[in-house]
């Protein structure tokens, strides 16, 4: 296996549900606070999900406290997908 170098910039999507459009519940609004964290990633709210832009290790390290908060507060199901830019 090719080990990554620690440089690589990574982008994630992720959307939290239950979603109700124009009323985000504490589950969504927890989930993009975990996101916005790191003040090195790049976080852009959309209307159908958020998308996260950074360096590897911290893009891996916001997808992890997304889950854990979004689930915390109550989501039902987090839909994540992760890309190299």
């Amino acid at each position: 296996m090719i080990e990554p170098t620690p440089h690589t910039d990574l982008h994630l999507e992720f959307t939290v549900e239950p979603f109700v459009e124009h009323r985000p519940g504490p589950h969504v609004l927890a989930a993009i606070d975990a996101a916005r964290v790191d003040q090195e990633l790049d976080v852009e709210v959309g209307p159908f999900g958020t998308s996260v832009r950074g360096e590897r290790d911290a893009v891996l390290k916001a997808a992890t406290e997304v889950l854990a908060r979004a689930f915390a507060n109550g989501a039902t199901r987090v839909v994540l997908q992760v890309s190299t830019d």
